[in-house]
């Protein structure tokens, strides 16, 4: 009895597969990033539909797991990374996107603050951007206190790092609510709290009550 070829698929799906429960990511956000419908990798890995995955899909996946795009189908010679210079784990950070929103509008009170999601940045790149030994969290914009500098749902990544004050954007905490603000240093151990927008007016508060979360160091954002 002749033996049935090997799907030539099977091999990039299990893979596919392996990166996003090593990562921890769904395939339904997998699928959202490729801009694709949120089954689409669930049936590509499920179903085998679509048979390969298309190049701009393959060469997006390998690029955000750091792999070569032949473990996802592709041919060597076409590969996005080549093997030889593959980056380590060591060459990467883990961001944590955390389960809460920071209010850019009246406050919002926080939901657990737990990872769902992460962003992967490379060591390198932090550092360029002066990041080097922060201690960073994603969390995402609640409102439109903040605009144009922050938008309504951009996230925003946070370094909670121990450093000494200086006025600038951060996330606050007072009592049970967590906001976004400009916060400057008013004397006399107040702050004052600073909006982009000017439909907003400054609020002053005694520095005794506001905790200082982090210091905002980066967005980003649909365009």
């Amino acid at each position: 009895m002749k033996k049935l070829a090997e799907n030539p698929s099977e091999g990039p799906r299990k893979r596919l597969l392996e990166l996003s429960q090593e990562r921890g990511t769904s395939l339904k956000s997998l699928s959202e990033m490729l801009e694709r419908n949120p089954s689409y990798l669930q049936q590509f890995i499920t179903k085998g539909s679509p048979r390969r995955l298309e190049e701009r899909d393959r060469r997006t996946l390998a690029r955000f797991f750091g792999v070569s795009e032949d473990e996802l189908g592709a041919p060597k010679e076409n590969s996005y990374i080549d093997t030889p210079s593959l980056p380590s784990r060591d060459d990467w950070v883990e961001v944590p996107r955390l389960n809460i929103g920071a209010s850019a509008g009246p406050g919002a009170l926080p939901a657990d603050e737990a990872a769902f999601d992460t962003f992967r940045f490379s060591r390198r790149w932090l550092a360029e951007q002066g990041f080097e030994g922060a201690q960073l969290s994603a969390i995402t914009v609640e409102g439109d206190s903040m605009e144009p500098l922050l938008n309504d749902g951009d996230e925003i990544l946070v370094d909670r790092a121990p450093r000494a004050f200086r006025d600038g954007v951060h996330v606050v905490r007072m009592g049970d609510t967590l906001m976004v603000k400009r916060v400057a240093s008013a004397g006399g151990g107040r702050f004052s709290l600073l909006s982009q927008n000017l439909a907003y007016p400054p609020v002053s508060v005694e520095a005794e009550d506001v905790e200082i979360i982090g210091r905002v160091v980066w967005k980003g954002g649909r365009i």
